[in-house]
């Protein structure tokens, strides 16, 4: 049906014993499954519907993605010398925000770009997560 089913409070797998149980004496046909990226729920949800397809919504998709691409930036400054330094700083909101929302006034697509001149792992990983936001938007 596409209905929500159920919505559970909690980060562990106990959260959802409740659920599978009414869920077994129910007999529903589960075909798809919505959840964050809890470890926890995702072991859940394979041992309790092994047939059913995962699904991971945009908004943890990006937010993980972005967690990691913070994290390449902070590790690609820490090595930089320091005139490389002076560029990647104040890069992270830059990094972070949608590419058509950068100000043009306030030079935010300029200086993202020299940063991203400057290193090549950074640059892919920045287009990368422009290109997964696209995926959504189509």
């Amino acid at each position: 049906s596409g209905a929500v089913v159920e919505v559970a409070q909690g980060k562990d797998a106990q959260a959802l014993v409740p659920f599978w149980k009414r869920l077994k004496h129910s007999r529903a046909k589960i075909e798809a499954v919505a959840t964050d990226m809890g470890l926890a729920y995702i072991k859940a949800v394979r041992e309790n519907l092994p047939k059913a397809t995962l699904v991971f919504d945009h908004f943890h998709i990006i937010k993980l993605y972005n967690e990691k691409l913070a994290d390449l930036r902070r590790t690609i400054a820490r090595e930089a010398n320091a005139l490389e330094k002076k560029v990647f700083k104040g890069t992270r909101w830059l990094l972070l925000k949608t590419s058509s929302k950068l100000i043009v006034e306030k030079d935010e697509h300029t200086r993202l770009q020299e940063a991203l001149r400057l290193n090549q792992p950074l640059a892919t990983a920045y287009y990368m997560k422009e290109d997964l936001r696209r995926i959504w938007q189509q």
